[in-house]
Protein backbone atom coordinates (compact mmCIF):
# COMPACT_ATOMS: atom_id res chain seq x y z
CA UNK A 1 0.00 0.00 0.00
CA UNK A 2 1.42 3.43 -0.94
CA UNK A 3 2.52 5.57 1.98
CA UNK A 4 -0.58 7.66 2.61
CA UNK A 5 -3.75 6.96 4.57
CA UNK A 6 -6.97 7.59 2.65
CA UNK A 7 -7.87 11.03 4.02
CA UNK A 8 -10.01 13.38 1.96
CA UNK A 9 -8.48 16.86 1.95
CA UNK A 10 -10.68 18.91 -0.36
CA UNK A 11 -12.81 19.02 -3.49
CA UNK A 12 -12.14 21.48 -6.33
CA UNK A 13 -14.83 23.29 -8.30
CA UNK A 14 -13.49 24.77 -11.52
CA UNK A 15 -14.96 28.22 -12.09
CA UNK A 16 -12.70 28.99 -15.08
CA UNK A 17 -12.81 32.76 -15.69
CA UNK A 18 -16.12 33.09 -13.85
CA UNK A 19 -14.69 33.21 -10.34
CA UNK A 20 -16.56 36.39 -9.41
CA UNK A 21 -19.91 34.89 -10.41
CA UNK A 22 -19.06 31.61 -8.65
CA UNK A 23 -18.32 33.50 -5.43
CA UNK A 24 -21.68 35.27 -5.61
CA UNK A 25 -23.49 31.98 -6.25
CA UNK A 26 -21.81 30.00 -3.48
CA UNK A 27 -22.47 32.78 -0.99
CA UNK A 28 -26.13 32.60 -2.00
CA UNK A 29 -25.86 28.85 -1.31
CA UNK A 30 -24.99 29.77 2.27
CA UNK A 31 -21.24 29.17 2.26
CA UNK A 32 -18.77 31.54 3.87
CA UNK A 33 -15.81 32.03 1.55
CA UNK A 34 -12.28 33.18 2.22
CA UNK A 35 -10.84 36.24 0.51
CA UNK A 36 -9.33 35.70 -2.92
CA UNK A 37 -6.08 33.79 -2.91
CA UNK A 38 -3.41 34.20 -5.59
CA UNK A 39 -1.36 31.08 -6.27
CA UNK A 40 2.22 31.34 -7.43
CA UNK A 41 1.04 28.95 -10.17
CA UNK A 42 -1.10 31.73 -11.66
CA UNK A 43 -4.58 30.65 -10.54
CA UNK A 44 -6.90 32.27 -8.01
CA UNK A 45 -9.16 30.66 -5.45
CA UNK A 46 -11.70 31.05 -2.67
CA UNK A 47 -12.30 28.38 0.00
CA UNK A 48 -15.33 27.17 1.91
CA UNK A 49 -13.52 25.74 4.93
CA UNK A 50 -15.15 22.95 6.95
CA UNK A 51 -14.02 21.03 10.03
CA UNK A 52 -11.56 18.65 8.35
CA UNK A 53 -12.10 19.26 4.62
CA UNK A 54 -12.81 22.21 2.35
CA UNK A 55 -14.28 23.12 -0.99
CA UNK A 56 -12.16 25.19 -3.37
CA UNK A 57 -13.48 27.50 -6.07
CA UNK A 58 -10.58 27.62 -8.52
CA UNK A 59 -10.03 29.54 -11.71
CA UNK A 60 -8.26 32.48 -13.25
CA UNK A 61 -9.01 36.15 -13.49
CA UNK A 62 -10.64 37.43 -16.64
CA UNK A 63 -8.31 37.65 -19.61
CA UNK A 64 -5.72 35.28 -18.12
CA UNK A 65 -6.77 31.91 -19.57
CA UNK A 66 -3.14 30.81 -19.91
CA UNK A 67 -2.50 31.15 -16.16
CA UNK A 68 -3.28 27.47 -15.59
CA UNK A 69 -3.58 25.78 -19.01
CA UNK A 70 -4.29 22.38 -17.44
CA UNK A 71 -7.49 23.84 -15.96
CA UNK A 72 -8.77 25.33 -19.20
CA UNK A 73 -9.32 21.84 -20.64
CA UNK A 74 -12.19 21.30 -18.20
CA UNK A 75 -15.68 22.82 -18.25
CA UNK A 76 -16.98 24.60 -15.18
CA UNK A 77 -17.95 22.26 -12.37
CA UNK A 78 -16.57 19.73 -9.94
CA UNK A 79 -13.35 18.23 -11.27
CA UNK A 80 -10.72 17.97 -8.52
CA UNK A 81 -10.53 15.29 -5.82
CA UNK A 82 -7.67 15.83 -3.39
CA UNK A 83 -6.30 13.57 -0.66
CA UNK A 84 -3.91 14.46 2.12
CA UNK A 85 -0.23 13.56 2.21
CA UNK A 86 2.23 13.83 5.07
CA UNK A 87 5.31 13.54 2.85
CA UNK A 88 5.07 14.17 -0.89
CA UNK A 89 8.47 12.64 -1.69
CA UNK A 90 7.77 9.37 0.12
CA UNK A 91 4.29 9.21 -1.37
CA UNK A 92 5.55 9.75 -4.93
CA UNK A 93 8.08 6.95 -4.59
CA UNK A 94 5.45 4.61 -3.16
CA UNK A 95 2.90 5.39 -5.87
CA UNK A 96 5.51 4.93 -8.60
CA UNK A 97 6.64 1.62 -7.12
CA UNK A 98 3.01 0.50 -7.21
CA UNK A 99 2.87 1.17 -10.95
CA UNK A 100 0.89 4.42 -10.81
CA UNK A 101 2.07 7.30 -13.05
CA UNK A 102 2.75 9.84 -10.30
CA UNK A 103 4.51 13.05 -11.27
CA UNK A 104 7.25 14.71 -9.18
CA UNK A 105 5.95 16.88 -6.33
CA UNK A 106 4.99 20.44 -7.26
CA UNK A 107 5.62 23.22 -4.72
CA UNK A 108 3.61 26.44 -4.63
CA UNK A 109 2.14 28.99 -2.22
CA UNK A 110 -0.36 31.80 -1.86
CA UNK A 111 -0.37 34.75 0.57
CA UNK A 112 -3.03 34.71 3.29
CA UNK A 113 -4.20 37.88 5.02
CA UNK A 114 -5.14 37.14 8.63
CA UNK A 115 -7.80 39.07 10.59
CA UNK A 116 -5.07 40.91 12.52
CA UNK A 117 -3.68 42.25 9.24
CA UNK A 118 -0.64 39.99 9.10
CA UNK A 119 0.17 38.38 5.73
CA UNK A 120 1.76 34.93 5.66
CA UNK A 121 2.32 32.50 2.79
CA UNK A 122 0.32 29.26 2.87
CA UNK A 123 2.62 26.63 1.40
CA UNK A 124 1.81 23.34 -0.29
CA UNK A 125 3.24 20.47 -2.31
CA UNK A 126 1.04 18.37 -4.54
CA UNK A 127 1.52 14.99 -6.16
CA UNK A 128 -0.37 14.63 -9.41
CA UNK A 129 -0.80 11.92 -12.00
CA UNK A 130 -0.43 11.82 -15.76
CA UNK A 131 -3.43 13.33 -17.54
CA UNK A 132 -6.28 10.87 -17.93
CA UNK A 133 -5.16 8.44 -15.23
CA UNK A 134 -8.49 8.98 -13.46
CA UNK A 135 -10.46 9.87 -16.55
CA UNK A 136 -11.98 13.35 -16.34
CA UNK A 137 -11.28 13.63 -12.61
CA UNK A 138 -8.16 15.53 -11.57
CA UNK A 139 -7.14 13.40 -8.60
CA UNK A 140 -4.06 14.38 -6.61
CA UNK A 141 -2.53 14.57 -3.14
CA UNK A 142 -1.68 17.67 -1.14
CA UNK A 143 0.92 18.13 1.58
CA UNK A 144 0.11 21.13 3.78
CA UNK A 145 3.07 22.90 5.37
CA UNK A 146 0.83 25.56 6.95
CA UNK A 147 -2.54 23.93 7.76
CA UNK A 148 -3.17 26.61 10.39
CA UNK A 149 -3.58 29.08 7.52
CA UNK A 150 -6.43 27.00 6.04
CA UNK A 151 -8.47 25.56 8.90
CA UNK A 152 -9.13 28.72 10.89
CA UNK A 153 -12.18 28.98 13.20
CA UNK A 154 -13.31 32.30 11.77
CA UNK A 155 -13.76 30.68 8.36
CA UNK A 156 -15.59 27.53 9.48
CA UNK A 157 -19.06 28.92 10.18
CA UNK A 158 -21.55 28.69 7.31
CA UNK A 159 -25.09 30.03 7.20
CA UNK A 160 -26.25 26.75 5.62
CA UNK A 161 -24.89 24.75 8.57
CA UNK A 162 -22.20 22.98 6.52
CA UNK A 163 -19.82 20.93 8.67
CA UNK A 164 -17.85 18.65 6.34
CA UNK A 165 -17.80 16.80 3.03
CA UNK A 166 -18.90 13.23 3.79
CA UNK A 167 -19.47 11.79 0.32
CA UNK A 168 -18.10 12.30 -3.18
CA UNK A 169 -19.99 10.86 -6.16
CA UNK A 170 -18.14 9.99 -9.36
CA UNK A 171 -19.82 8.88 -12.57
CA UNK A 172 -18.07 6.15 -14.54
CA UNK A 173 -18.98 3.77 -17.32
CA UNK A 174 -16.74 1.13 -15.71
CA UNK A 175 -16.61 1.87 -11.97
CA UNK A 176 -14.44 -1.15 -11.25
CA UNK A 177 -11.58 0.34 -13.31
CA UNK A 178 -11.37 3.33 -11.01
CA UNK A 179 -11.91 1.04 -8.03
CA UNK A 180 -8.79 -0.91 -8.98
CA UNK A 181 -6.74 2.31 -9.00
CA UNK A 182 -8.07 3.31 -5.58
CA UNK A 183 -7.29 -0.15 -4.23
CA UNK A 184 -3.73 0.21 -5.52
CA UNK A 185 -3.37 3.55 -3.72
CA UNK A 186 -5.14 2.85 -0.46
CA UNK A 187 -5.27 -0.94 -0.17
CA UNK A 188 -8.00 -3.43 -0.97
CA UNK A 189 -9.53 -3.13 2.51
CA UNK A 190 -10.55 0.46 1.73
CA UNK A 191 -12.25 -0.44 -1.55
CA UNK A 192 -15.25 -2.67 -2.17
CA UNK A 193 -17.63 -3.51 -5.00
CA UNK A 194 -21.26 -2.51 -4.50
CA UNK A 195 -23.45 -3.86 -7.27
CA UNK A 196 -22.36 -2.19 -10.49
CA UNK A 197 -20.55 0.48 -8.50
CA UNK A 198 -17.57 0.78 -6.22
CA UNK A 199 -17.15 2.34 -2.77
CA UNK A 200 -13.91 3.76 -1.39
CA UNK A 201 -13.86 4.42 2.35
CA UNK A 202 -11.68 7.31 3.42
CA UNK A 203 -11.30 8.84 6.85
CA UNK A 204 -14.61 10.62 7.38
CA UNK A 205 -15.93 10.33 3.82
CA UNK A 206 -17.08 7.83 1.20
CA UNK A 207 -16.19 7.95 -2.47
CA UNK A 208 -18.97 6.32 -4.51
CA UNK A 209 -18.25 5.46 -8.14
CA UNK A 210 -21.51 4.81 -9.95
CA UNK A 211 -22.76 4.24 -13.50
CA UNK A 212 -24.58 7.12 -15.19
CA UNK A 213 -27.95 5.32 -15.08
CA UNK A 214 -27.71 4.75 -11.33
CA UNK A 215 -26.92 8.41 -10.67
CA UNK A 216 -29.81 9.48 -12.90
CA UNK A 217 -32.18 7.12 -11.05
CA UNK A 218 -31.07 8.19 -7.58
CA UNK A 219 -30.87 11.94 -8.16
CA UNK A 220 -33.25 12.52 -11.07
CA UNK A 221 -33.22 16.11 -12.32
CA UNK A 222 -30.61 17.12 -9.75
CA UNK A 223 -27.86 15.17 -11.55
CA UNK A 224 -25.28 17.17 -13.52
CA UNK A 225 -24.88 17.16 -17.27
CA UNK A 226 -21.43 15.64 -17.77
CA UNK A 227 -21.77 15.28 -21.53
CA UNK A 228 -19.52 12.59 -22.94
CA UNK A 229 -17.01 12.82 -20.10
CA UNK A 230 -16.32 9.56 -18.30
CA UNK A 231 -14.97 9.02 -14.79
CA UNK A 232 -16.09 12.53 -13.92
CA UNK A 233 -17.15 13.95 -10.56
CA UNK A 234 -20.89 14.47 -10.20
CA UNK A 235 -21.59 15.76 -6.72
CA UNK A 236 -20.88 16.13 -3.03
CA UNK A 237 -22.78 15.27 0.13
CA UNK A 238 -22.18 17.81 2.88
CA UNK A 239 -23.03 17.10 6.49
CA UNK A 240 -25.02 19.92 8.01
CA UNK A 241 -25.81 20.83 11.61
CA UNK A 242 -29.50 21.10 10.76
CA UNK A 243 -31.60 20.62 7.65
CA UNK A 244 -33.82 23.47 8.84
CA UNK A 245 -30.76 25.74 8.92
CA UNK A 246 -29.79 24.58 5.43
CA UNK A 247 -33.29 25.09 4.07
CA UNK A 248 -33.49 28.60 5.51
CA UNK A 249 -30.16 29.63 4.01
CA UNK A 250 -31.00 28.22 0.59
CA UNK A 251 -34.39 29.91 0.65
CA UNK A 252 -32.77 33.21 1.58
CA UNK A 253 -30.48 32.81 -1.43
CA UNK A 254 -33.41 31.95 -3.75
CA UNK A 255 -31.79 28.58 -4.52
CA UNK A 256 -34.09 25.87 -5.94
CA UNK A 257 -34.02 22.63 -3.97
CA UNK A 258 -35.39 19.10 -3.99
CA UNK A 259 -36.33 17.72 -0.56
CA UNK A 260 -35.94 13.93 -0.34
CA UNK A 261 -38.04 12.84 2.62
CA UNK A 262 -36.91 14.37 5.89
CA UNK A 263 -33.32 13.21 5.56
CA UNK A 264 -31.66 15.31 2.87
CA UNK A 265 -31.93 18.36 0.68
CA UNK A 266 -30.64 18.35 -2.89
CA UNK A 267 -29.50 21.41 -4.80
CA UNK A 268 -29.70 20.54 -8.51
CA UNK A 269 -26.45 20.78 -10.39
CA UNK A 270 -28.08 23.28 -12.75
CA UNK A 271 -28.35 25.70 -9.81
CA UNK A 272 -24.81 25.21 -8.48
CA UNK A 273 -22.28 25.54 -11.32
CA UNK A 274 -23.06 22.00 -12.57
CA UNK A 275 -22.24 20.57 -9.12
CA UNK A 276 -24.92 18.45 -7.44
CA UNK A 277 -24.95 19.35 -3.74
CA UNK A 278 -26.65 17.16 -1.20
CA UNK A 279 -27.07 18.28 2.42
CA UNK A 280 -27.69 15.67 5.11
CA UNK A 281 -27.53 15.74 8.94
Amino acid sequence: MPGCEAILDHAVIDARDGVDDAVTLFRRLGFSLTARGYHTLGSVNHLAVFQTTYMELLGWESGDANARPELSRYPAGLNGLVFRSDDADTLTASLTNSGLPAQPPLSFSRPVRLPNGAQIDARFRTVRFDTGTFGSTRLYFCEHFTPELVWRPEWQHHDNGAIDIVRVIIQAAQPHRLGTLFATMFGEAATSLDGDGCVVRTKGARIEILPRAEIAHAFRDAAPDLGSRDEAMAGLTIRTSSLATTAAALSAGSIPTMQIGNERILVPAAAALNVMLEFAP
